[in-house]
């Protein structure tokens, strides 16, 4: 095949999965970060016999922090520790709470241009180990250049930065938010939608001996919007962000498995997400909640459509208020039933580098239940200033279905 006739080919997602999340220094406190990823890739293997572990092109995995157990050029270091054959290269990739999400794109767009018919893509981060900020030395340029305000380099401040911008984003909306958000995880797992994507993780410690994670360690199903009400704020006096209205510090692991249409239907994998478009754009560092603004905008248009077209929506609850400034611009209520109907990182939680497979793995099982639903969105926001978006399609759509078979029809003309 000559470059002129190149065809781009449809990437899917097959499958994603995560270990249980912890609270930093909780489960995870003697696990190793490389474990937890480990486990991650291994179920991928084990959840799909027909995928021939050499067909595995890449292993791109995402880490805030660099150093340590999650160091040493992690993807590539994972694929070996997981047992994959050596012929299988990896790579470790950074873009902070967006690296998951950057793993899978960067990795579906190898998929699409041909160099490789399946990745594994996610994220790992272990901030009991390696604490946001460890190890970094931002250089004086930024402050004394003024390149960046001072409070851009503290995710707390540019959350209240956000409430200061947007005041009609009162702290009564985001403890409101919030407590949804412990309520929506709540019924979830008594309903038992979160626990098929979880990797179960076995655990030590020195005191109490070995363990087994089954279920996510960080949330308070008994939240209140009046308990919210009494906590300090930390990064301002009389603020508004409080512990209860944004995410926590945690550990964890994701990863998706990705290949294009042909080789799943070769397979006989079943794809949960078919991939439309996707956009990463830049924004004020100091208020870099609202990246997923421009990011969304930016996708939808790429894809030809309007957040009228998007049926469900998985936002990461980095801080409540960034979520209720994203719904105030597109003009949805801050209970709207298509919003991360099983609650969100403040109740889950938000190891950094991993969630954005969290969010596609949580979109994905509602895809699922789901027929009448054809597009959704992963999107976050991300520090110093950016924002990403994932638009999908729901295969189980009729409408889907229907062009399904027209891929189908355009493998078997190519193939001949």
């Amino acid at each position: 095949m000559s470059p002129s006739t190149r065809h781009l080919r449809d990437a899917a997602f097959i499958d994603g999965v995560r270990t249980p999340f912890g609270k930093a220094g909780g489960m995870y406190a003697e696990t190793r970060a490389d474990d937890l990823i480990v486990n991650c890739i291994r179920e991928l293997l084990r959840r799909h016999p027909s995928l021939p572990p050499e067909r595995i092109g890449d292993v791109a995995i995402a880490a805030t922090n660099q150093m340590g157990d999650q160091g040493l050029t992690i993807g590539r270091s994972a694929a070996l520790l997981a047992g994959l054959p050596r012929s299988v290269p990896g790579y470790a990739i950074d873009r902070m709470c967006a690296g998951a999400m950057t793993a899978v794109t960067t990795a579906a767009s190898g998929i699409a241009f041909g160099a490789y018919d399946a990745v594994i893509a996610g994220g790992v981060e272990h901030m009991g180990r390696h604490p946001m900020g460890e190890g970094i030395d931002p250089n004086p340029r930024f402050l004394s250049e003024k390149l960046v305000d001072p409070s851009a380099l503290v995710m707390g401040n540019t959350a209240e930065n956000l409430h200061d911008r947007f005041p009609h984003l009162t702290k009564e909306r985001a403890d409101a938010f919030a407590a949804a958000s412990q309520a929506k995880l709540a019924k979830a797992y008594a309903d038992g939608k979160v626990q098929p994507d979880l990797v179960p993780v076995a655990t030590r410690s020195q005191e109490e001996g070995w363990g087994l994670a089954t279920v996510d360690e960080p949330p308070r199903p008994d939240t209140t919007v009046e308990g919210l009400a009494g906590l300090r704020t930390p990064f301002r006096p009389h603020g508004r962000v409080t512990a209860g209205n944004a995410a926590g510090l945690n550990d964890g692991a994701t990863a998706a498995l990705l290949t294009d249409t042909g080789t799943a239907a070769e397979l006989g994998l079943a794809p949960r997400m078919l991939l439309v478009s996707y956009a990463f754009t830049g924004v004020e560092p100091e208020v870099m909640g609202v990246g997923p603004i421009p990011a969304t905008e930016r996708a939808l248009r790429q894809a030809g459509l309007t957040i009228d077209d998007i049926g469900l929506i998985e936002i990461n609850e980095a801080f409540a208020v960034q979520v209720l400034a994203f719904l105030d611009h597109f003009g949805l209520p801050d209970d709207d039933p298509r919003v991360n109907s099983y609650g969100g990182a403040i109740a889950v939680g938000h190891p950094l580098a991993s969630s954005g497979v969290r969010l596609m793995t949580q979109l994905a099982r509602q895809f699922e239940e789901r027929p009448d639903v054809r597009y959704g969105i992963s999107t976050l926001c991300v520090g110093l200033g950016m924002g990403g978006t994932v638009v999908w399609e729901n295969p189980h759509h009729t409408a889907t279905r229907t062009g399904d078979q027209n891929i189908a029809d355009q493998h078997e003309e190519d193939a001949a």
